[in-house]
């Protein structure tokens, strides 16, 4: 049995390039090589540089110590910086720190949808709207708006009042759009704010919610409840549901009040699903960075009412 070779007339041979050239393997593609280093240049640098040294040790000292401060200066800025980031703008616990520290009341609107029209001049129509098959009823657009009007005409006549648009980016199809910022773009273009708007400010002497009439029990007794508020100090303001969608509203609505009866924060079972499947691109919750007095509430679990300091009780 007779093996093939691998000299100068075998078909696999080959040779290597000459002449300053690299051969590579998996290509198969000469290339040039890198010129070698020259040692004699790198000497002469380094010889610059000691001879320098030599004749001026105080120019080199102060070259040397100027850049040391250099980086000092640096390293504070970037660092007090990143200090600013990593509070998460949180406010100080005083109450003069505050950019609006004479809001005491609150008016919060309970968002149920996603404006996605281009524009605003049909905030009346169902087709405007995000809407899950059972808010697909005649006359649904037209109860988002009667919240929204009703919440900044309450808001309106007290100027110790917050008017707040709850609601976030809650549907995956509606895209990065917020319920809150689809009520607050209805009013504003729609005129309804006038020279009313503020911030939040946090010590709060009475809170009133709008939204739908059949959910005045959840929010009045289980919402108000699990969140230490005083009962004297909440108002409800709702409005009523489509004829057509009203019958099943108040068939979801028991079902819901006997989920959050047993689970009153929601953060258990399937509650605890609904909140994440609202939050479809995985925003955070801003309110324990930016308002401290409320951390300890925000992750508080129990089948039992928050028992630590409430802001709104004192």
């Amino acid at each position: 049995m007779s093996s093939q070779g691998f000299g100068p007339g075998s078909p696999k041979s080959f040779r290597y390039p000459r002449g300053g050239t690299d051969f590579d393997l998996e290509s198969g593609i000469a290339r040039k090589g890198r010129k070698p280093k020259n040692p004699h240049l790198e000497a002469s640098i380094l010889m610059r540089i000691r001879y320098f040294y030599e004749v001026h040790p105080v120019a080199v000292a102060a070259i040397l110590l100027s850049f040391g401060l250099g980086v000092l200066v640096l390293l504070s800025v970037y660092e007090a910086r990143f200090r600013t980031m990593g509070s998460g703008g949180a406010w100080s616990s005083e109450v003069g720190e505050y950019p609006f520290p004479n809001l005491r009341n609150l008016v919060m609107v309970a968002g149920h949808s996603i404006y996605t029209s281009a524009n605003c001049g049909k905030t009346d129509r169902e087709d405007s709207w995000f809407l899950e098959p059972y808010q697909k009823h005649p006359g649904q657009a037209a109860t988002f708006l009667a919240h929204i009007r009703e919440g900044v005409d309450i808001a309106g006549k007290d100027d110790g009042a917050l008017l707040l648009f709850s609601g976030g980016e809650t549907r995956k199809d509606a895209g990065p759009r917020s319920e809150a910022q689809s009520y607050w773009a209805i009013a504003e273009s729609k005129g309804w704010f006038g020279e009313f708007w503020t911030t939040w400010a946090f010590l709060l002497s009475c809170a009133l919610v709008v939204s739908y009439d059949f959910k005045e029990e959840r929010f009045a007794q289980l919402h108000r409840t699990a969140l230490g508020f005083p009962e004297g100090r909440f108002f409800f303001s709702g409005t009523p549901a489509t004829p057509t969608a009203r019958e099943a509203a108040q068939k979801g609505e028991a079902a819901v009040r006997a989920q959050f009866l047993e689970d009153p924060y929601g953060c258990l079972g399937s509650l605890h699903e609904k909140r994440l499947k609202r939050d479809p691109f995985h925003r955070t919750i801003p309110y324990p960075d930016g308002c401290p007095e409320l951390k300890s509430l925000f992750s508080y679990c129990g089948p039992v009412p928050f028992s630590g300091h409430l802001p709104w009780i004192e």
